[in-house]
């Protein structure tokens, strides 16, 4: 029985060492390695096809995101662009597999706006904060941290670090002059009936709302006392050896002071502007991260257990995860694996992470609405 006992775990040590000697990752400052689709087993041609439909298929948006902000988010009382933009690129995109560029299209190194992808790399600052114990438990009330008046009340006390994460808190309030019912208000009603609005208790119903991300990462900041950019840029982007390109914003107005220190607190999204400004480059490696379960080339940089729980479906909405997105529920993408997990931003911005089959896609400027027929393509194309 000992005989088998280590011939088992031996066994196991070679096929994860085998498995992840697979993953190739680039380094800094190199040309990213390609190959050819054929070498995985995937048609090339199938694949093109994919690629000719992402470029067929660009944002109806704008290019000028001013205007495609604006225009996007017209129904929100007293919106305003806070923070700054960017006039965009034309459609972009990156296939991986097991770490190898096998497609590519438009301009990779463009750096562009990326809307609300920022919130999946705003929840991995989160996830380094657990695994370094800055924070004890995911379920702990945020209150117990923030000891200002963001969480003070009988229904804002309540709220966890996890209800903010999945966008189910009800957080109620007014963060750098933006109220919380007047981000993507209801579309029945009126101004006094989102005022007026009834109150859901934290955890049981999911509501996607900016402001409140905007509270996660003022949270987030009280307690890691730097700048979040600062903080991704050492624990996360150094390390995956992504370009110094990026840049990470916030609102004119969402300056604080601490500890003596002016700090501006970065927004979760763009449509008030701001946000993760980033090229497709750097989001294919932050991708390959999750995708290899926080390892980065033998390093772990975030712990698997971490990459395990964002794409867990949230009591509240089956399809979100910890500001990421699941292939589940109401939004489940019929023809493309259910595995899959994706970070999604205004004006069809995705990294897509497919842990099974060790993909990573990442396309810039696609029609939102041809995601799932992107995708489908794609898939289509492994023998």
């Amino acid at each position: 029985m000992k005989n088998f006992t280590l011939f088992f775990y031996l066994f196991l040590f070679v096929v994860f060492s085998v498995g992840a000697q697979n993953v190739y990752f680039p380094e800094r400052g190199t040309n990213w390695k390609t190959r050819q689709p054929s070498e995985f087993n995937i048609d090339g041609t199938k694949l093109g096809e994919a690629v000719q439909f992402a470029e067929g298929n660009e944002y109806s948006g704008s290019r000028d995101l001013r205007i495609a902000i604006l225009d996007g988010f017209k129904k929100e009382p007293f919106h305003s662009i806070a923070g700054p933009t960017k006039k965009r690129g034309g459609p972009a995109g990156l296939i991986l597999k097991n770490g190898y560029i096998v497609a590519q299209w438009g301009d990779i190194e463009r750096v562009d706006m990326t809307f609300s992808v920022t919130k999946s790399y705003l929840s991995t600052v989160f996830g380094v904060a657990l695994d370094e114990s800055w924070v004890e438990s995911i379920n702990d009330k945020v209150g117990n941290y923030i000891w200002d008046s963001t969480f003070e009340g009988e229904h804002n006390s309540k709220i966890t670090w996890e209800h903010l994460l999945n966008q189910s808190s009800d957080w109620s309030g007014e963060l750098f002059g933006m109220h919380d019912w007047a981000d993507r208000p209801p579309a029945e009603g009126g101004i006094d009936d989102w005022k007026n609005r009834d109150m859901h208790e934290p955890g049981t119903f999911f509501k996607y709302n900016d402001v409140r991300v905007n509270v996660l990462a003022y949270s987030l900041l009280q307690l890691w006392r730097k700048p979040l950019p600062q903080v991704l840029k050492e624990k996360i982007m150094d390390p995956i050896g992504a370009s110094a390109a990026w840049r990470w914003f916030g609102y004119e107005n969402s300056w604080v002071t601490l500890d003596g220190i002016k700090i501006q607190s970065v927004s979760g999204g763009g449509h008030s502007g701001g946000g993760l400004f980033i090229n497709t480059l750097d989001h294919a490696r932050f991708g390959l991260l999750f995708m290899n379960n926080g390892n980065w080339n033998g390093k772990q940089l975030v712990s698997a257990n971490w990459i395990k729980t964002v794409a867990e479906p949230s009591p509240a909405n089956e399809s979100y995860g910890l500001m990421w997105w699941l292939n589940k529920g109401d939004r489940k993408m019929e023809g493309v694996p259910e595995n899959i997990f994706y970070a999604a931003g205004f004006g069809g911005n995705y990294i897509v992470v497919d842990q099974k089959n060790q993909m990573v896609i990442v396309t810039r400027w696609l029609e939102p609405s041809q995601l799932g027929n992107f995708l489908q393509l794609v898939y289509d194309s492994l023998k």
